[in-house]
């Protein structure tokens, strides 16, 4: 049975929240209302000045609204040319350490997964664009020539996401690989092998502490990767 690893994209393999650029990306080109955005780009200097510990989180959440209102409007042609001019403006900007790493585990002949809380249709150009073998995004219902409302997040329970892949192509949890870096990737990481966090968020990274997994961080033109030898961490 062939082995597998699965990633999470956002902040892990693109530098920057898919997500997020979509939706700054429907307000530059005029199709979604720029003064309703207003208040997710107040959110969003609230998290840059690190005003408090989950000023992330609550621009994350004050920014879904925002999108979630602004797909009422859209048209399905607006949207598509959004996630077009993303893919091609953020397809590049990746970690080094997670391209090189898609790389060679593709010489090994893994089955490489993508899972993400962004919008299927561009985690799908980046799956492509990539050499995955499958992918999973989230998805927002269409109607007619528009969008209906409805949507299905794949920002959580990503363990029982990545079983369903790991069903459907049959591959081997032995030697298996998960790499993330926030919260919402620690139930997929616990489900493998060899779980690695990459520059992970405060609560990953005491988790990941606590379970003795591989942290590295990217910065600049460096990679620093720390292991558990007995009770403590070591710089490699």
């Amino acid at each position: 049975m062939k082995k597998f690893a699965v990633f999470d994209i956002d902040g892990t393999l693109i530098r920057w929240q898919l997500y997020h650029a979509i939706a700054d990306t429907l307000v530059r080109l005029g199709y979604g209302n720029a003064a309703a955005f207003e208040g997710a780009k107040l959110a969003r200097m609230d998290w840059k000045r690190r005003t408090h510990p989950e000023s992330f989180k609550a621009y994350e959440r004050t920014l879904v609204e925002a999108v979630d209102n602004m797909l009422l409007t859209l048209t399905q042609r607006q949207y598509n040319e959004a996630i077009d001019a993303v893919f091609e403006e953020y397809k590049d900007q990746v970690y080094t350490y997670t391209r090189d790493l898609i790389k060679q585990l593709k010489k090994e002949h893994y089955v490489l997964f993508a899972i993400s809380g962004s919008q299927e249709e561009i985690v799908k150009k980046i799956a492509s664009y990539y050499g995955f073998d499958d992918f999973v995004g989230s998805t927002y219902k269409r109607k007619g020539q528009g969008f209906s409302g409805e949507k299905i997040v794949r920002a959580h329970n990503k363990d029982q996401i990545l079983a369903k892949l790991v069903k459907k192509h049959g591959v081997d949890t032995a030697g298996s690989i998960a790499v993330g870096d926030s919260e919402g990737d620690i139930s997929m990481l616990e489900t493998v092998e060899t779980p690695i966090t990459l520059n992970p968020e405060k609560k990953l990274f005491d988790h990941a502490k606590k379970n003795g997994w591989k942290i590295v961080l990217e910065r600049k033109n460096m990679v620093y990767e720390l292991e558990k030898v007995g009770q403590n961490y070591v710089l490699r």
